[in-house]
């Protein structure tokens, strides 16, 4: 197994088994031997320290005697060592683990189909009618050989249709670097790939020297860095953070900044690859389109933007692009190192070859075909490291006016929160009546049920409150009953993580409760929907986690609901939310809090009555028209909203 994270040295050739100038205390550490033909490393060693304690006593004592674990091939010879000089067994142990034992789900593996992946190959210039053997190609994760094997493919009729008689391990055995971490995985695609090159007539030993060469088994974020790529293509893992051993997340956090919050396992391997892009060189890859717009997705939007050009995105939700149905969220993104320009896009291309072949070819044209309907640009999509906004261009302009001209939601006075998680709603949720506490110790709870027709209809659930009006948690000794509830469901409560991290504090919920939310009148919004559900609470309730409120000390909340209910609501959160498979939008506060509104003083009375009385009807038109006052829609801003301008 490669070491965590080695340092280099090169030393001249000694001979089998020997090599100059090792530093002696080095020798306690895993280390590699790397054999080069022709200048290319092709075969790597690793060397078990408790195999290199012999001395050969020469050189004060700095030469050393090393056992190599196999005979390399007639002609290699040892030039390079890699020494760990990490102190982190545990993170060359998970990998180990990864490596040895992780299924389909621990390695984030998703399979994409053929079409998609010759689509995405097209879209990065890899192909047949340029001179492959001749460029770099880099596949970080090759799994089962998706993207490799194609990729093999066109090499070899590049290479074939320039009519070179030299040795194709020589011409081609630089040209494609392929990683896999699991190794029955790598095994399997390695004899795919041989199996692949000798189906073009090439002979056996070459064909494994090429696969030897182009292959190489390890944790692409741990290895050691290579010279630059013209390409890098794949589907990176999409592992969420909770599957990664945390020694191992720990040291990819202390690589790279990319790294951040939230993120799961292919923003590292993002932003690797887009370093080891060359002058010129373009990425494609297919994943989750979450840091597009999301958080966690900060660092890796402000790479992008300083340093590379966005060049293509092509939305593939809701697009059978893998060979199983999964929820992944898809997106192609084609970025290149070079000066940052305007970006080209298109939404969810129907599957096959044919479509996608063209889509492509208009994708990758001088300019945007005029007339189309499945392509178009956007300027300045890149900007730090604020969400992309990929909508169309009429909304993008209007959604940029409100932003210079209104200030945002929680400037306007307007508070946004999300109600209460507990951790274990079975054991701190039930009937408001039952909960047998004392009457100070729970609250009525208002649910997403409770809101689905449009008004709240209560269903008689409350929520236990383990803590104090200031904040603390409550002395568990002045209330007897409450005492009795808990320590009768400790088993469940105690069992959270959040109480094994603190278990003095074992019977807090995960969100503290503030009991003053239940008596303020409150608008509610569920957050998963496909068009605004908002709903008004006359202060008697307190929200449980999955809805997110607002309150404020200036707006009218009734007045307020009807600009939530309104199309530029909508615009505003499908703008910066991810979408959902469906179509469904995510109405969390991160987004809710992009939001403009007037400030409330400068609202004519007039207009706050109409606002109101909209609400109050739930008159979806009723609303838009008043919004449309409000914000002063000209006639082709309303039309960006989906109407016909009225």
């Amino acid at each position: 197994m490669s070491p965590a994270k080695p340092s280099s040295m090169t030393v001249a050739p000694a001979g089998l088994g020997r090599v100059c100038r090792v530093v002696p205390d080095l020798l306690e550490k895993c280390f590699e031997i790397s054999y080069l033909v022709k200048g290319r490393t092709v075969k790597t060693h690793v060397v078990d320290p408790s195999g290199t304690k012999s001395a050969l006593g020469t050189n004060d004592g700095l030469l050393k005697r090393l056992r190599i674990p196999s005979q390399p091939a007639k002609g290699y010879y040892p030039v390079q060592l890699r020494f760990d000089t990490s102190s982190s067994s545990k993170v060359s142990a998970a990998v180990e683990i990864l490596a040895s034992q992780g299924g389909i789900e621990a390695r984030g593996a998703i399979f994409t189909r053929a079409e998609v992946v010759d689509f995405i190959l097209d879209l990065v210039g890899y192909t047949e009618d340029r001179p492959l053997f001749l460029k770099r190609l880099l596949e970080p994760s090759c799994g089962g050989g998706d993207f490799l094997l194609p990729a093999v493919d066109r090499l070899l009729a590049a290479w074939q249709a320039s009519g070179n008689k030299g040795s194709i391990v020589d011409a081609l055995g630089g040209a494609i670097r392929a990683v896999e971490l699991h190794r029955r995985t790598f095994a399997v695609t390695r004899q795919a790939v041989i199996e692949r090159v000798e189906h073009e007539g090439i002979a056996l030993q070459s064909a494994t020297a090429l696969a030897d060469m182009w292959l190489m088994q390890g944790d692409f974020l741990l290895e050691p860095p290579e010279e630059q790529f013209d390409f890098v293509v794949g589907n990176p893992p999409y592992v969420r953070q909770e599957l990664i051993p945390a020694p191992l997340l720990a040291e990819y956090r202390r690589r790279y900044p990319t790294m951040y919050d939230r993120a799961d396992l292919y923003i590292p391997f993002i932003e690797r690859s887009l370093l080891m892009l060359a002058v010129g060189g373009n990425l494609g890859f297919i994943c989750a389109d979450r840091w597009m717009k999301n958080r966690y997705g900060g660092p890796l939007r402000s790479l992008v933007a300083e340093k590379f050009h966005l060049k293509i995105y092509v939305d593939m939700v809701d697009t059978p692009a893998f060979d199983r149905e999964v929820i992944a969220y898809p997106a192609i993104t084609i970025i290149s190192r070079e000066k940052p320009g305007a970006t080209r896009i298109a939404h969810r291309p129907s599957i096959d070859r044919i479509t996608l072949r063209d889509l492509a070819e208009e994708l990758k044209a001088t300019s945007v075909p005029s007339g189309s309907t499945t392509a178009r640009e956007l300027p300045r999509i890149t900007n730090g490291t604020e969400p992309w906004l990929l909508e169309s261009p009429d909304q993008m302009a209007l959604i940029r006016r409100l932003e210079q001209q209104y200030p945002t939601l929680e400037e306007a006075a307007c508070k946004v929160g999300i109600g209460v998680a507990t951790g274990a709603d079975k054991a701190f949720i039930g009937n408001f009546e039952a909960l047998d506490v004392e009457p100070d110790r729970k609250l009525p709870l208002v649910t997403t049920r409770d809101i689905l027709s449009g008004e709240v209809k209560w269903r008689g659930q409350g929520v236990i409150n383990p803590f104090t009006d200031d904040g603390p948690l409550v002395d568990l000794r002045k209330y007897p009953r409450l005492r009795g509830y808990l320590e009768a469901r400790k088993e469940i409560i105690a069992g959270r993580h959040c109480a094994q991290k603190a278990p003095w504090n074992w019977y807090r919920t995960i969100d503290r409760i503030t009991p003053s939310i239940a008596k303020k009148q409150k608008l509610l919004i569920p957050d998963i929907k496909g068009e605004s559900h908002v709903v008004f609470e006359a202060g008697e309730l307190y929200p449980h986690h999955n809805l997110y409120y607002v309150t404020s000390e200036a707006w009218d909340l009734r007045a307020l609901q009807a600009v939530l209910l309104s199309g530029v609501t909508r615009l505003f959160v499908a703008t910066y939310s991810t979408k959902m498979h469906g179509g469904f939008l995510r109405f969390q506060a991160q987004y809710l809090r992009r939001i403009r509104v007037p400030y409330w003083h400068d609202v004519a009375e007039g207009l706050r009555k109409e606002l109101k009385e909209a609400a109050k009807s739930r008159d979806l038109q009723a609303c838009n028209r008043a919004a449309f006052k409000l914000y002063g829609l000209s006639r082709e801003e309303r039309a960006a909203l989906g109407g016909n301008g009225e």
